[in-house]
């Protein structure tokens, strides 16, 4: 039987963008692209994005898709893959951790939030850990409607843009 790739294996897959210029109505980001065309990307071309951010910097999922989108000259980026490829751009950091790779070096997950700035519970280790992580970058975590949230979050994202 074959082995399982890793998130190391689809991070390093070789696959290249594509843009979807006919959206199917009710698809994700059908409604939000108002007809215009919309970019799948990759998971390196996120983790590149997430690798922009620096410490005590956040950015939500939202501010990744308009990253893309701006760079691929769409009016979206695809929800739903952006999502997927971020939680494997932090499962390939972590295994680069597990194989003994400097920590300054790995891709800083932890500092990509959900929308209204809340932690992600699906990311490796939980809120728990992202919320230690960001402790460690001077970012501080509180509750928000029994949620870890960024308060500050609209204030703490690159002023440079991310696809620099």
């Amino acid at each position: 039987m074959a082995r399982a790739k890793s998130a190391l294996d689809h991070l390093n897959s070789g696959k290249t963008p594509h843009i979807v210029h006919m959206i199917p109505p009710g698809a994700p980001g059908y409604r939000e692209a108002g007809g215009g065309a919309m970019v799948v990307s990759t998971p390196a071309e996120v983790d590149g994005l997430v690798r922009n951010i620096g410490p005590g910097e956040v950015v939500t999922l939202d501010d990744l898709r308009a990253a893309l989108a701006r760079r691929h000259q769409v009016a979206v980026a695809c929800p739903v893959s952006t999502a997927i490829f971020a939680n494997m751009s932090a499962r390939a950091a972590e295994e680069r951790r597990a194989h003994g790779q400097a920590p300054e070096t790995l891709t800083p997950w932890w500092r990509v939030l959900k929308k209204g700035g809340f932690l992600n519970p699906k990311l490796p280790g939980g809120v728990e850990r992202q919320a230690m992580l960001l402790a460690a970058d001077g970012v501080k975590v509180s509750m928000l409607r029994r949620q870890l949230a960024v308060l500050d979050y609209e204030t703490r994202t690159p002023a440079r843009g991310l696809e620099d």
